[in-house]
């Protein structure tokens, strides 16, 4: 089996699983990621097939739809990498970068690090902010039917991992439990050249949030 082919197989099959996905993680989430990875990948180096498919395959079965059941993806697509031409080492890694690549809040630390995971986590993280960042935020939020922002609700900057999973949260919220943090998470130079100027589009349309909020100008 060939490179391309390889590729080939796991979009189609990436495709398929998340035919009736939410919104925001859907394939064209995965598309996006897959693209932010190879632009950072040109500058890095790296093995370029595990990218790749750690790209495609990282939120095959994303927790937050299964009930905080962290297990389904990596078993999912490592039964899915056993029927292609790929070494059992291989498959170990892209599992092991699926498992640690999402945030989890606060107090979540990564139990594998490798070049690979750095590059797709970031490309991951640079999905979540600016303007496709902030349209994802509010399509997740409308799919849990949460408010858009309650004054009175803070957010809460010190959640544990399973807090974080259970917040039912506005969704102004998320960004300073979230989005607001990720700029200074990212791994690569390239990744935190292109979150710089994402972060400062969602400050300035937090901004203007606000001021529509209280009648402003």
């Amino acid at each position: 089996m060939s490179h391309n082919e390889l590729i080939s197989n796991t979009i189609y099959f990436v495709k398929q699983q998340l035919e009736n996905a939410e919104g925001g993680h859907d394939w064209f989430h995965i598309e996006r990621v897959y693209k932010n990875a190879l632009l950072i990948a040109r500058e890095e180096s790296c093995n370029l097939q595990i990218v790749q498919l750690g790209a495609l395959l990282h939120d095959i079965a994303d927790s937050k739809f299964h009930n905080g059941d962290e297990t389904i993806g990596p078993k999912i697509a490592r039964a899915f990498l056993e029927t292609q031409d790929i070494q059992e080492q291989d498959i170990v890694h892209i599992i092991n970068i699926i498992e640690n690549i999402s945030f989890k809040g606060g107090n979540f630390e990564k139990k594998f690090n490798s070049k690979e995971l750095e590059i797709i986590q970031d490309a991951d993280r640079l999905d979540a902010i600016g303007a496709i960042g902030i349209a994802r935020t509010f399509n997740y939020g409308g799919f849990k039917n949460r408010t858009l922002y309650d004054p009175k609700i803070a957010p809460k900057l010190d959640m544990s991992t399973e807090e974080y999973k259970r917040s039912q949260a506005p969704t102004i919220n998320h960004f300073y439990e979230k989005l607001l943090l990720l700029k200074d998470k990212m791994n690569t130079p390239t990744a935190k050249n292109i979150a710089n100027q994402r972060h400062q589009f969602m400050e300035n349309f937090l901004s203007q949030f606000y001021a529509e909020w209280e009648g402003e100008k």
